[in-house]
């Protein structure tokens, strides 16, 4: 089984929230906020800040939370995600896209009424979360739970715990 720890940056500011669109490989694009894949001896803080750098140019120097984390099994596909969102409490900078995996092809803060449409192609783990939190905003931990089942991408099924 495949495990590893995503970082989830929230970030917030006068036109809405921070979104990046992510090129698959299959050339599909899907939005999410900046984030990615903690490295080996980082504290989750420490690759959160680093690929929001990366990907959209903007430098976190504050955080608060975890705001909520996420937790995906998926047996079928020999994998475990772990995911925790942070909030940007204070960041600086200017948006820019030299994401140096290739993957983030735009970076740009979506109005609070256009996020849902913007997270449409996301898989349920992502949208789900931050939505609920789009739309409440709560201050306290919380967690998401999913089970998705079958081996075959394309025919899933995300069950939430």
């Amino acid at each position: 089984m495949r495990r590893w720890t995503v970082g989830g940056a929230l970030v917030v500011g006068p036109e809405g929230l921070l979104l990046v669109a992510n090129r698959r490989k299959n050339g599909s694009i899907d939005w999410s906020t900046p984030g990615g894949v903690i490295d080996e001896g980082e504290s989750v803080l420490e690759g959160l800040t680093r690929e929001v750098e990366e990907e959209t140019g903007l430098i976190v120097e504050q955080w608060i939370g975890p705001i909520y984390e996420v937790e995906a099994i998926a047996v079928g596909l020999g994998w475990h995600l772990r995911v925790e969102a942070h909030v940007a409490v204070t960041y600086g900078g200017d948006i820019r896209i030299e994401d140096p995996d290739g993957i983030v092809v735009d970076a740009r803060f979506v109005p609070w009424t256009d996020c849902a449409g913007h997270l449409q192609g996301a898989p349920r783990w992502v949208h789900e979360p931050l939505l609920d939190w789009a739309e409440q905003r709560w201050e306290q931990h919380r967690h998401f739970g999913y089970r998705v089942e079958g081996t075959e991408p394309r025919s899933l099924s995300v069950i939430r715990l």
